[in-house]
């Protein structure tokens, strides 16, 4: 007998007075004013893109937020979410046994394990939902146990709580011992650093449940397992990640005690050594607090040592690392830190990011964006591409740090969906759509690595989109999340194609060496 269990009532308290706010920016100076103002009154700031920014706040704090902001912000804004606490407690699996919701409560295993190995569709039942981390784990061995030939399930350390950080490992070496023992290239993939974006976390587990039960049956994805190792790590934040099941759906940071005992945790992507930004050290309680030193974070060291032990001892070279999180759509590169600096392999990250755009958009019609990681809000002022400040640090990011300290290549930030319809809260319709995209781009990535060459339009995987969670995914907004009509200054611009970064439209000749030139055009 089914039952539905909605969240407890303090996750559902904390939230009443709160709404989502999307602001439209038009120039530099309101981007800024904008930043000053969010930092001043700890604000959260949930995402940017082409000339919107989305911040969460209490409803009391509007006027506040309004008298520090000039005319032309206070003039351009609308509520994206006014009903934060029914949209989040929409977010929560409506309906399961009261077994089932007995023991996820206790951390136990709720979960009927089924691995039908067609992808793509609604038949498998650990993606018709989000799921808690007592049902991943154990859903994760056992993957390991029926797969023993490709994929080994082992952990990269224990998080700040003590909590095991699972991951698979996926891969088939050679067995012919009389070739040399080159190092294993090794592509790392992660999701869930930010607790609340588990959009990033079921897609992480569907790019690797995919590659698992379609070796041997697929020649591109048993090619790439051999060439290759691919590690997913499904949720970095595994505290965090916990606590938004159990207490707080918008918990971003880990679960890690500061300096003061009511503003716990620190934001792990703002952690890593590589110019690490101490400016917000002073503020355990913003939203991106980034410890008072470099790898404070318990997780973000976990994962560095990790990866420093598996090149220094265990023969792997890293080749690729896609950090996976929501929402903006958006494919970053870096720097994230700045944008003063240019990274050294800039044509071939651009190339290859145009790349993942173009298979996402042939698989799913979704628009990915590109762009360096470095940049903010982006507007169109008389016709021409300007870019904002970002609205908070970039620095001490794992992107930055993987690609410059550790020597990956191809580093990525990739942002899922949505646009800002849903935000953090994606209903679980876009759970299969997302991941279908995700995986389209990996098999992508994987082939640039392989061969440097870029599939062409009817190389590129296709799949037969599953049109009626498309539609459901799209339906109508309900009433607490209704999002305003779009102005002119949240709308694409199609002029020259400044404002799109995409790799072009779908039969464009030549669009991807187009693209190319146009973004070098611009660095001059």
């Amino acid at each position: 007998m089914q039952s539905s269990v909605p969240p407890p009532s303090s996750r559902r308290a904390r939230y009443d007075e709160d709404i989502v706010l999307r602001f439209n920016v038009t120039s530099a100076d309101e981007a800024e004013a904008l930043a000053e103002a969010t930092a001043v009154l700890f604000l959260d700031i949930w995402g940017s893109n082409d000339g919107w920014v989305d911040i969460r706040l209490a409803k009391d704090m509007v006027s506040p937020l309004l008298g520090l902001l000039p005319s032309s912000l206070q003039r351009s804004h609308a509520p994206l979410i006014y009903d934060l606490t029914r949209a989040i407690s929409q977010s929560y699996p409506s309906s399961v046994t009261k077994d089932q919701s007995s023991q996820v409560s206790h951390g136990g295993h709720a979960f009927t394990h089924d691995l039908r190995t067609s992808i793509g569709t609604t038949e498998n039942p650990f993606f018709s939902d989000y799921q808690p981390l007592s049902v991943i784990v154990p859903w994760m061995k056992l993957l390991g146990a029926l797969f023993p030939s490709h994929v080994t399930i082992f952990s990269i350390g224990l998080s700040s709580e003590g909590r095991e950080i699972p991951a698979f490992r996926l891969g088939v070496h050679p067995t012919n011992r009389q070739e040399p023992d080159t190092p294993r290239k090794t592509v790392i993939i992660s999701g869930g650093s930010h607790a609340r974006e588990w959009i990033s976390v079921s897609t992480v587990n569907y790019m690797a449940y995919s590659l698992i039960t379609t070796y041997g049956k697929s020649q591109m994805v048993t090619k790439l397992l051999e060439r290759f190792d691919w590690v997913f790590i499904p949720t970095l934040n595994v505290d965090g990640y916990v606590y938004t099941w159990e207490h707080d759906r918008l918990w971003r940071k880990n679960r890690q005690d500061t300096s003061l005992s009511f503003c716990r945790g620190i934001d792990l992507d703002r952690n890593f050594g590589f110019h690490w930004d101490g400016s917000l050290k002073g503020n355990p309680c913003s939203e991106s607090f980034p410890g008072e030193s470099a790898f404070q974070a318990v997780e973000s060291r976990r994962l560095a040592d990790w990866a420093k032990n598996e090149t220094d001892n265990n023969n792997v070279a890293f080749v690729g690392f896609l950090d996976f999180h929501s929402y903006s759509q958006q494919i970053l590169y870096p720097y994230s830190y700045s944008c003063g600096n240019i990274p050294p392999s800039l044509e071939n990250l651009e190339e290859l990011a145009i790349g993942l755009a173009k298979a996402i958009r042939i698989s799913t019609g979704e628009q990915y964006g590109i762009t360096s990681a470095c940049e903010g809000t982006v507007s169109l002022q008389n016709g021409k591409r300007s870019v904002h400040p970002r609205m908070e640090t970039g620095g001490g990011s794992a992107l930055d740090w993987f690609y410059h300290e550790m020597g990956v290549r191809y580093a990525y930030q990739i942002k899922l969906r949505d646009t800002g319809s849903y935000g953090f809260l994606l209903p679980k319709e876009n759970i299969i759509p997302t991941g279908e995209e995700a995986f389209h781009a990996i098999e992508y990535f994987g082939r640039f690595l392989e061969s440097g060459i870029p599939f062409t339009d009817d190389e590129i995987p296709a799949v037969e989109v599953n049109r009626s969670a498309q539609d459901e995914a799209k339906r109508v907004l309900p009433d607490h999340q209704q999002m305003p009509e779009p102005t002119a200054a949240t709308k694409v611009s199609s002029n020259d194609g400044e404002s799109t970064g995409l790799a072009g439209r779908e039969g464009d000749v030549g669009s991807t060496n187009w693209e190319l030139k146009r973004r070098r055009r611009r660095r001059r």
